[in-house]
């Protein structure tokens, strides 16, 4: 109710909620800006609350493509459960990622069914794809959600008394847990598409500061006045406090714009240290 207030009042003020971090994100005018509305929450509204840089919205995929038969049998005196299921796990198909329902996020996971003979019948399949679909929720490197996936069944076994749609759902799941790492498992980070309009004097130092936070140069352009705009692809997580730091650097001369481009495999360093921070 207190950032909605604020919001009211404040038309450069911003607030919303980023369901894949589960984060509350505030936006503003720069960095003084928020640390004024943080201190107008406490004295004003009492409101007591944790601050930080947002957090980065990294996902896990897979690179390789791994067979595997997964076996699950649970008897517990009466009815029990079972569950047989071979599969391929692995990267999607590139095809598959440059349909529009990936695109629009709707599929993450190509899913083919190359049962013959009714190994696994035809009412079952469906939940073998719902286990792995849940999965997809949760990698296996550090909980974050894969960005895309392929599984290829092809086989399997069942009971005539203990195959419920439930076990073949679980095999599915534990059949993920048990090969995902298996299938070349790696973390993505969000790269940003960033262009810096910036006086010629200042080019070099903007240059510098980009190769420092891990930027990739793609062009420059001339623009009138004698401005040049650079144009780079750097990684979300290491943009956080940029404008301010723009402004210092240039003597507040310079002006940038960031947009989302891609999401690219973090350096072996780099994914060790987040992997490390979330499984804390």
């Amino acid at each position: 109710m207190a950032l909605a207030k604020l919001a009211e009042e404040d038309p450069t003020f911003k607030v919303k909620y980023d369901e894949d971090t589960a984060q509350t994100v505030i936006s503003g005018m720069g960095e003084l800006h928020l640390e004024i509305i943080i201190d107008r929450l406490r004295r004003e509204f009492n409101v007591e609350c944790n601050q930080g840089e947002p957090q980065v919205n990294y996902k896990e995929a897979l690179t390789k493509m791994v067979d595997h038969t997964e076996r699950l049998k649970k008897q517990s005196g009466g009815s029990g459960l079972f569950a047989v299921i071979s599969f391929e796990l692995g990267p999607a198909d590139e095809e598959f990622k440059e349909s529009d329902d990936f695109k629009d996020g709707k599929v993450r996971l190509q899913f083919v069914n190359n049962i013959v003979g009714g190994s696994i019948p035809r009412e079952l399949i469906p939940p073998v794809e719902k286990g792995f679909k849940a999965m997809m929720d949760n990698g296996v490197l550090a909980g974050f959600s894969m960005d895309s996936m392929k599984v290829r069944i092809y086989d399997g076994k069942t009971h005539q008394v203990d195959s419920k749609p439930i076990a073949f759902e679980l095999c599915a799941k534990e059949g993920f847990k048990s090969c995902a790492k298996q299938a070349g498992a790696v973390l993505l980070e969000p790269i940003m598409k960033l262009e810096v309009t910036t006086p010629e004097e200042y080019t070099g130092s903007v240059i510098g500061d980009l190769n420092r936070r891990r930027g990739l140069p793609k062009g420059q352009e001339s623009r009138p006045g004698g401005a040049i705009a650079i144009q780079a692809d750097v990684p979300l997580a290491e943009m956080f406090g940029y404008v301010t730091h723009l402004r210092t650097i240039t003597s507040g001369r310079a002006s940038s714009t960031m947009e989302f481009s891609h999401y690219a495999e973090a350096p072996k360093g780099i994914a060790e240290e987040v992997i490390t921070k979330a499984n804390a």
